[in-house]
């Protein structure tokens, strides 16, 4: 499992629980080999403890996981990654404690946790999540506390859905954002997963925000290799993928802005266990991540790892070291 899950989580994860990211089905969690010792980077662990990272199954997720767990370890912290399959499995873990960190995306845990508070249908029926970023939070927070989840500032970072065509098309049309694909009047038929058909950040979304003549949906799946070569095959037009796919230039495609703000705001922030990992100084550890991260950055990590086939430990300890944020080098 890889990318591919990750890019259908975001797909349907506001929607329904059942969308939420990577669902494997697999039981359990999955201790990445060697625990602390073998995620590398930071300092040797200290006496503040211990501290279980949770990263699901898909590259964004273990690199964030790593640069959590690395800069914990900085802190002093005997932290160590856990890979668990999905949302379903994790999200409980950390409520119990058997996870105290995982990664996470705003609005797209805002309404995993509506749905679990208030029934399947309430992140269709009654959404709290939205593109606004502090209302999106505050949402959050409000959801989170009761099961005993404390939720760090969001940073910059956002991985969200997006929509792509290729460079040629986009030159070619005078094209850099939604509302100049809308103002063209051009017909488009989108490559994403069936349900974009529906669901309302997809092409009911991309008519009614944008004013986008949607021809038709070629169910190829969301952000697959098929559907991203059918764009750069003029087959398709438009491919619904998110902002850190971190393989859109290899298949010659560039992504339109978002700028009247149709999807939500996904941005990445940490979610700790409040009684276990509550502290100002773990907070103030990942904070640091969280306020270098760029969109950029998740795109260039996930690359190494998905292109060159580094190791998500690697590519964490090689990016913190470049910022500077291992204070114990």
């Amino acid at each position: 499992m890889g990318k591919t899950s990750r890019l259908a989580g975001a797909a349907l994860g506001a929607m329904a629980l059942a969308g939420s990211l990577a669902g494997c089905g697999a039981d359990g969690l999955e201790q990445e080999k060697g625990g602390a010792g073998a995620s590398g980077g930071g300092a040797s662990a200290g006496g503040k403890g211990s501290l279980v990272v949770g990263a699901a199954a898909f590259t964004e997720s273990k690199v964030l996981a790593e640069l959590y767990a690395q800069v914990l370890r900085d802190a002093g912290y005997d932290a160590s990654v856990t890979t668990v399959k999905n949302r379903e499995l994790y999200e409980p873990s950390l409520e119990k404690g058997e996870i105290d960190v995982v990664p996470e995306y705003a609005a797209t845990i805002a309404e995993f946790l509506n749905a679990k508070t208030n029934g399947p249908k309430a992140p269709e029926e009654k959404p709290v999540a939205s593109s606004d970023v502090g209302a999106t939070v505050a949402a959050l927070e409000k959801l989170a506390a009761p099961r005993g989840l404390k939720v760090l500032p969001p940073g910059e970072a956002v991985d969200q859905n997006a929509f792509a065509v290729s460079r040629e098309f986009a030159e070619k049309n005078d094209l850099e954002s939604l509302s100049d694909l809308g103002r063209s009047k051009i017909r488009v038929r989108i490559a994403a997963g069936d349900e974009c058909e529906v669901r309302p950040f997809c092409a009911p979304g991309l008519k009614k925000t944008y004013g986008i003549d949607v021809a038709g949906v070629d169910p190829k799946g969301v952000g697959t290799p098929q559907a991203k070569q059918a764009v750069k095959d003029g087959e398709d037009q438009l491919v619904l993928t998110t902002t850190t796919d971190a393989t859109l230039e290899s298949f010659g495609l560039v992504l339109l802005e978002d700028d009247r703000k149709l999807q939500n705001a996904d941005n990445v922030l940490p979610v700790v266990n409040a009684e276990d990992a509550g502290s100002t100084e773990i907070a103030d550890a990942l904070g640091r991540v969280t306020r270098s991260l760029t969109t950029e950055d998740l795109v260039e990590l996930n690359r190494k790892v998905d292109a060159e086939r580094a190791k998500p430990r690697e590519v964490a300890e090689e990016y913190l070291a470049s910022k500077g944020l291992l204070a114990k080098r």
